[in-house]
């Protein structure tokens, strides 16, 4: 009979990526005592979607993603959402820059790096709609900044690889922001890990596949499997959180909580062109956003980024979608056809049903060329070269199926914090703007799931001394706004 080794910890966070190493973080801050782990199902932290070359690497600060702001038929910009995720942005750098202020840390050099975010269209209508984006932002104190051209000379400035052998006759715009950002999520991950061994009081663990999740006491029980050895063991824990990205939704159905009935999961797949010539990526710091196509996801909104990863420039452009039915990027094929249940079938069939021309750009995406993806390229670089440009596998992306009660399901794209009643568990389904937003996630999941303590003198003031201030203050404060973001961009030396 096999030995099952019996563990007991506090809290068990599932995946070795930014969402369980942020939130592994706050706790150790907020309780110093508390014993944690971290189970990952790879060999290291930080392999699927945080990796640096699985996602775009843009700090989402709503300067530049034009799905953020929507048009409406009035003509009127709603700039709701594009507020939320830079102020939200805004709380990740103040975590960042708290966490800077340590040695045991590292230089924020690392992870982060100042790089303009610009928006950028083509023909007479988007050109109307970005300059009415503009003028709608452009009056609020978190984009006061923003520059607006359809000066082709001003262009030839801020993005020259972009405008070489373009038609003068074109009618373009474009928008500039200086404070964004490039983040490598990857290496910020890693940092948090390294961090976090330095405190004592935690295990990070290799190779272990959560094969069981059931109720104990007043927390839950996790059969874990060694996927290496075999090795098999049942850790104890009074919390749960489920942040192994796409791999969140099938342990949040292996958990059989109610709260969790009636999701699923639409898999896409990306892939990016890649140049590493620094003769081109000289020409492009930055990066440049613009629409997506009729029936496009908005993970899918086409943009020529500037990457920093370890210390080297690259260009990404993309990203192309394509479909497949993993939900991780080394996941199996079996992932959707496993996730269905009698719960969430109806869903599932209705967004089918409901979201044809999503199916039918993802057929078109998958089936394209080399040369096909080029021609895309040349509407933001006519000048494109084939021989600079290799193509890259981006990360899966679970978008989440939601029960509907018009249309019996709908298709969300953004993330979802789904916890249990009495907040022992908690999992994040969902993307992008995920990983720029992280802090703001988990602290709402700390005072969903911690409340108690959340509320104590203790853990209240610690969290004034990291967060000096909150996302709905930054919203309606403007000079607390500019001075927090001068301290933190200070910090994370931003500004140098």
């Amino acid at each position: 009979m096999t030995q099952v080794n019996h563990e007991t910890v506090d809290v068990l966070l599932v995946g070795a990526g930014i969402m369980s190493a942020t939130l592994a973080v706050l706790l150790k801050e907020l309780d110093p005592s508390l014993k944690l782990e971290i189970a990952e199902l790879r060999s290291s932290g930080a392999i699927e979607s945080s990796n640096p070359w699985n996602n775009a690497g843009t700090g989402h600060a709503g300067l530049c993603e034009l799905n953020y702001t929507p048009q409406a038929a009035d003509g009127s910009v709603d700039i709701k959402k594009a507020v939320q995720i830079n102020t939200q942005f805004e709380v990740s750098k103040q975590f960042w820059s708290y966490l800077c202020g340590k040695s045991e840390f590292g230089s924020p050099k690392g992870f982060i790096n100042p790089v303009p975010h610009l928006s950028f269209v083509r023909g007479e209508k988007d050109v109307s709609f970005l300059k009415a984006r503009h003028a709608q932002m452009s009056q609020h104190h978190a984009f006061a900044d923003m520059e607006y051209s359809e000066d082709q000379a001003a262009m030839a400035e801020w993005m020259p690889l972009m405008m070489q052998g373009r038609d003068a006759s074109e009618r373009i715009a474009a928008t500039r922001s200086l404070n964004g950002t490039d983040v490598n999520f990857g290496a910020l991950t890693n940092q948090l890990l390294h961090y976090l061994a330095s405190q004592g009081g935690i295990n990070v663990s290799y190779n272990q596949k959560v094969t069981g999740l059931k109720r104990s006491g007043q927390g839950w029980s996790a059969e874990i499997k060694n996927s290496k050895t075999g090795e098999q063991r049942e850790v104890s824990a009074k919390f749960v959180f489920l942040g192994a990205g796409g791999g969140a939704l099938p342990l949040l159905q292996l958990s059989g909580i109610p709260e969790g009935k009636g999701f699923g999961g639409f898999p896409v797949s990306g892939q990016w062109l890649r140049c590493d010539n620094p003769e081109v990526v000289k020409l492009h710091q930055a990066k440049v956003y613009s629409q997506a196509e009729v029936g496009a996801p908005p993970m899918s909104v086409p943009h020529l980024d500037t990457r920093v990863v370890d210390g080297k420039t690259s260009l990404l452009f993309g990203p192309y979608a394509g479909f497949t039915t993993k939900f991780l990027k080394y996941g199996s094929f079996l992932d959707l056809p496993l996730s269905v249940r009698p719960s969430n079938i109806g869903p599932m069939l209705a967004v089918a049903r409901d979201n044809m021309d999503l199916t039918r750009y993802l057929i078109k995406e998958v089936l394209q060329s080399q040369e096909q993806r080029l021609e895309t390229l040349r509407k933001f670089y006519p000048q494109v070269k084939a021989e600079d440009w290799t193509l890259e596998i981006a990360g899966q992306r679970v978008q989440i199926i939601k029960k509907d009660a018009k249309k019996g399901g709908v298709l969300q794209f953004g993330t979802e914090l789904v916890s249990a009643e009495d907040g022992s568990i908690a999992a994040l389904l969902g993307a992008s703007p995920g990983a720029s937003v992280t802090v703001s996630i988990m602290l709402n999941l700390i005072e969903r799931c911690f409340a108690e303590q959340a509320k104590s003198e203790a853990w209240a003031s610690k969290l004034k001394e990291i967060f000096p201030a909150r996302e709905s203050v930054l919203e309606e404060d403007a000079e607390l706004y500019r001075e927090v973001s001068e301290q933190s961009a200070k910090r994370l030396q931003l500004n140098a």
